[in-house]
């Protein structure tokens, strides 16, 4: 069932009253790919009651107030994408679309939308019940942190938004936590997962450096980051504790991850994998085209890419679900009015990570002095794609089943470790799961810029494309590899550009189309290169290109045609 949006819902359900009311920057996706979804039906499945409110009027009382004020919280979350990357170029241009509106234009996500929402509420619920923030726009923002469309150090979301408590990571161990141990009038300082604001700081948690210090010191900035980024695992992390005023952030360890069994039952959860009615007559979205028929096998990435965000919210380690688990959810999207044969994708961040992990990471967490996959995958980590090689082929099985695609992007220095399964998984992918291109996401050919961005070398990428056009031409089809890069990361000049251009046309055989200038998301390594022009890791300096027309001159540089 679809979480009601309005009055006549609720009465329809029996419900005098709710709960826990979630206002979210996107329309309302039931979905177990949206997070507002999976946390609302995880509460409903624990016994509350609750609604939502999909990208509400700002500018009136309409929306917010239409499901009165909840029982225990209100969940405010900007939406799947942080409001300020979803509504902004990395030229600073405003968006026209947005793939999770009815319609598609954008119109509807205020910029920095957790500030607004929070705000909104304040406005027309003099006395409100807490408010409560979460999803990765809050996660990412729960420090102290760079922010590229002001060009400064902001404090904590939490603070700006005078929100009383944040969600941070995935969520959903944290959140029944709060909403029971409120239901119960009990204190909820100690849920791990959480973060909230004191007069006072926390005794045996870390202090980081204030925010007024790593506002103006850049070093105090970077040691501070170093500190937050190591402290993100459960197994090993410590509470950590910030002045942002005259008070302070306290962010509690992260909640345990969901494990397999648990994982398995949030997917298995009553999902409509629709737009709600209330949205629809504004038109469809188009992030249901690819979500719709797709299937998530895991959570987390090890690959630490320094300019990504999903380490830092989903963690490093990954978690799968069952393969029975996944089976019975592409069974069940057969029976959609829908389907017309085609699952989308199956995978998850990075889809040929499911299946193996680094078993020291159950008792011991991850690595601080090393990574997974980078500058080599490491010894210990065994990558063995036979698990999601088998589950593809039973997936493959399943009656009304014709294509099963992997679309959202696989580690190719993962395929080529894999010395005992890795060729049969590709000759697999190559054979019946390339939907006439493969995405991969080299970002950069030159080794100095690829050392900044924590990607593999070039060669890997090299000795992967002959690998796939081997079993490409084997198979008599006409395929492609697609190749995403970014222009403009810190390290890069345009004579590196220059570079990527030539090795682009030499080794790849084609004219890039697919490139991005580089965006410094919140509280990622990448973006903290780009605001201190510092090599976190070495100390060195880094140059920065920070015009746009800079940044603009790099992009058009790989993009330009060659002449004939």
């Amino acid at each position: 069932m679809f979480l009601p949006t309005t009055q006549e819902e609720l009465h329809r359900l029996g419900w005098k009253a709710l709960d826990v009311i979630l206002v979210t920057g996107d329309s309302y996706i039931d979905s177990p790919y949206i997070g507002v979804a999976v946390i609302g039906k995880v509460l409903v499945d624990a016994g509350f009651r609750v609604g939502i409110i999909g990208q509400p009027d700002i500018n009136t009382d309409h929306d917010i107030t239409r499901l009165g004020n909840p029982k225990l919280f209100w969940g405010v979350t900007g939406g799947c994408i942080d409001s300020m990357v979803a509504n902004y170029t990395a030229l600073k241009k405003k968006r026209r679309s947005d793939d999770y509106t009815a319609g598609g234009k954008n119109i509807r996500r205020p910029d920095r939308a957790i500030i607004v929402y929070s705000n909104l509420i304040r406005r027309y619920f003099k006395d409100t019940s807490p408010i409560v923030l979460g999803g990765v726009e809050a996660s990412m923002r729960r420090i102290s942190h760079y922010d590229y469309w002001s060009d400064s150090i902001r404090r904590s979301i939490l603070f700006d938004a005078k929100a009383d408590y944040l969600i941070y990571g995935m969520g959903e161990r944290s959140t029944i936590e709060l909403a029971s141990k409120l239901r119960d009038g009990q204190s909820v300082e100690n849920i791990k997962g959480m973060c909230y604001i004191t007069k006072e700081p926390k005794r045996d948690y870390i202090m980081l450096p204030s925010h007024d210090k790593v506002a103006r010191d850049n070093r105090a900035l970077i040691d501070m980051f170093h500190t937050f980024y190591r402290n993100n695992d459960p197994v090993t992390a410590k509470g950590l504790c910030q002045q942002q005023d005259t008070r302070y952030l306290i962010q509690n360890p992260p909640a345990p991850y969901l494990n397999e069994q648990e994982l398995d039952h949030v997917h298995g959860l009553d999902y409509e994998r629709n737009l709600h009615s209330y949205h629809s007559k504004d038109g469809q979205v188009k992030a249901l085209e690819t979500i719709r028929f797709a299937v998530t096998t895991h959570r987390g990435c090890y690959g630490e890419c320094n300019f990504c965000s999903i380490g830092v919210h989903q963690g490093r380690t990954v978690r799968c679900r069952s393969e029975q688990s996944i089976i019975e959810e592409v069974k069940l999207l057969t029976r959609h009015t829908e389907f017309k044969g085609n699952i989308h994708d199956v995978g998850g961040p990075t889809a040929n990570m499911y299946g193996f992990e680094c078993p020291r990471k159950a008792t011991k967490g991850n690595c601080n002095d090393k990574r997974c996959v980078y500058p080599k995958v490491c010894r210990t980590l065994k990558p063995n794609h036979s698990r999601q090689t088998d589950l593809l082929k039973r997936i493959m099985d399943i009656p009304r089943v014709k294509r099963v695609f992997v679309a959202s992007g696989i580690r190719y220095d993962l395929v080529l470790a894999d010395k005992q399964h890795g060729s049969e998984y590709l000759r697999q992918l190559v054979q019946h799961h390339v939907s006439g291109q493969l995405k991969l996401a080299p970002e950069h050919s030159e080794d100095s810029v690829l050392a900044l961005m924590g990607k593999p070398k070039q060669k890997d990428l090299i000795d992967f494309r002959r690998n796939f056009l081997h079993y490409t031409k084997r198979t008599g089809k006409k395929q492609f590899l697609t190749y995403y890069l970014i222009a403009a990361h810190p390290g890069c000049t345009e004579q590196h550009m220059r570079d990527l251009k030539k090795f682009t046309g030499r080794e790849l055989k084609m004219n890039p189309e697919q490139v991005q200038v580089f965006t410094p998301l919140p509280s990622t390594y990448s973006a903290l290169m780009y605001h201190t022009e510092v090599n976190p890791f070495t100390g060195d300096p880094v140059f920065v290109e920070k015009s746009l027309a800079g940044k603009q001159r790099q992009k058009k540089i790989i993009i330009e045609k060659r002449r004939k």
